[in-house]
């Protein structure tokens, strides 16, 4: 009589395994599990957005999505691009360097032309090294293309970034796809960026709903007048942020549909401050101080809060920390704050720094700032020239109706210390957050001065600035 075989449990395992594949293949596939392999990565990055969002408390704004994402993650309190300006803050953005040393001084557009510094690798080239795929949809808006290079670009149908859904829909085939290798989406709407005269609100944007706002029942921000053109001027942008919220929705949809909810870093940012003057393109607070929201697999709070004072420098070194990914052969200005995506209230995070030069290459206006939870010390390095106004800024209702009118006062400013400012400005954020009081020639504050700009100089020597050259000539 033969022996009666006895298959081992490892092998009855594989065939119930087997039929299982089977049935689930039969009803819509198999229940997808994160892998310790994929590391994906997506970083939403608005246009001019301020914090105008629900979650960071603004009233009129209907943001439900990002939101939610807030709930979901980390929103940081005390966030800050380094430039106010659309492609030098990109640039900072994709490489962790200041614009000053990067090279990206003002927009790469048209006659502007400035350009990043070809010997450097940007954050979707050292992805790509290690073995992630890359893809772009929407604005980039820096230069050249050879340091900025993504693998596939996803803009059919997106109406120029300002169909932030349709860029949703675009992203799906990277996010399903079956390649192996994790994915880096750099998601960038052209919302809420003035559309020459209004918001882009005029035109239909399939997929999208209109989301109308009062002109009456809008919260106008203290650094701007409550005059009726710029109300009206708000109730458009408003609506455009709302776009970019439904955008948002959308492509969270997508990664929870895909399985990929829980395998994908999400970072939520904006560029630089609303487009109005005393916001974009200066380092004052509406300027610089900007929402950012991270959702992280791996973080074991949610929904946390955290005062940690971060800067858009720390955003490449981040991304490469989550990663595992190796960093140019540079030391980059950042440092990744992964650590403290769960802590309110981390030590030693207690200082940024701004550094703005151009907008257009007209606007040649170099600042310098240091930024810390009381204080901030702004460094005019040619504040004997009058402050240049970017061409959609002077354009706007909002501007022409101060200028229609001989206005004195522009919100709770001067227009002639708007125009006008002094080589040093020191501002006691706790006291005075809307930068009113310059406290740079108050005797009972040299002291403070004198600590904060010998720390601003350290760093301006760190980084190799090359506006250090001021301190001789000037």
């Amino acid at each position: 009589m033969l022996a009666r075989r006895v298959m081992s449990p490892r092998i009855c395992w594989m065939i119930v395994g087997g039929l299982w594949a089977i049935v689930c293949l039969a009803f819509g596939g198999l229940p997808r599990e994160a892998s310790a392999a994929e590391k994906n990565v997506v970083v939403i990055v608005a246009d001019d957005l301020g914090l105008t969002l629900g979650c960071y408390g603004d009233p009129v704004a209907r943001t439900p999505n990002i939101d939610r994402l807030a709930a979901q993650g980390t929103r940081f309190a005390n966030a800050f691009c380094t430039t106010a300006s659309c492609s030098p803050s990109r640039s900072v953005i994709l490489t962790g360097l200041h614009n000053h040393a990067n090279g990206q001084y003002g927009l790469a557009h048209a006659a502007h032309h400035f350009r990043t510094r070809e010997e450097l690798t940007s954050l979707p080239r050292l992805l790509s090294a290690a073995g992630y795929r890359t893809c772009s949809i929407g604005k980039v808006h820096v230069e050249p293309e050879a340091v900025y290079r993504f693998d596939t670009y996803a803009n059919e149908g997106i109406q120029g970034g300002r169909n932030p859904v349709r860029m949703a829909e675009n992203a799906r085939d990277l996010i399903e796809s079956d390649d192996e290798r994790p994915f880096f989406l750099y998601f960038c709407p052209t919302d809420p960026h003035r559309a020459k005269q209004g918001f882009a609100n005029d035109t239909p944007h399939p997929g999208v709903s209109a989301e109308k706002f009062d002109p009456a029942k809008i919260s106008v921000p203290g650094f701007l007048p409550d005059e009726p053109e710029v109300r009206e001027e708000l109730a458009e942008y408003y609506e455009s942020v709302a776009r970019v919220d439904q955008g948002v929705g959308r492509l969270l949809e997508v990664l929870e549909q895909t399985g990929h909810a829980d395998d994908t870093l999400v970072l939520f940012l904006s560029d630089n401050g609303m487009p109005w003057p005393g916001a974009k393109t200066t380092l004052y607070e509406p300027g610089m101080h900007l929402p950012l929201i991270v959702r992280d697999p791996a973080q074991k709070k949610r929904g946390v809060v955290t005062r940690a004072l971060v800067s858009w420098t720390d955003l490449t070194p981040t991304i490469l920390d989550y990663a595992g990914a190796e960093g140019p052969k540079y030391p980059l200005h950042g440092r990744s704050f992964r650590p403290v995506l769960d802590q309110e209230e981390p030590a030693g995070w207690d200082e940024v720094f701004g550094s703005h030069t151009f907008h257009e290459v007209t606007m040649y206006y170099p600042m310098r700032v240091l930024r810390t939870p009381r204080y901030k010390c702004l460094l005019n390095l040619a504040h004997t020239l009058p402050f240049p106004f970017a061409s959609d800024l002077y354009g706007s209702p909002t501007w022409q109706g101060v200028l229609a009118r001989g206005d004195q006062k522009y919100g709770r400013r001067l227009v002639a210390d708007y125009v006008m400012r002094p080589r040093l400005e020191l501002y006691d954020l706790e006291s005075d957050p809307g930068e009113l009081e310059n406290l740079a020639e108050r005797p009972e504050h040299q002291q403070t001065l004198a600590q904060l700009t010998g720390r601003l100089r350290q760093w301006q020597e760190s980084t190799r600035d090359p506006w250090l050259i001021k301190y001789e000539h000037e």
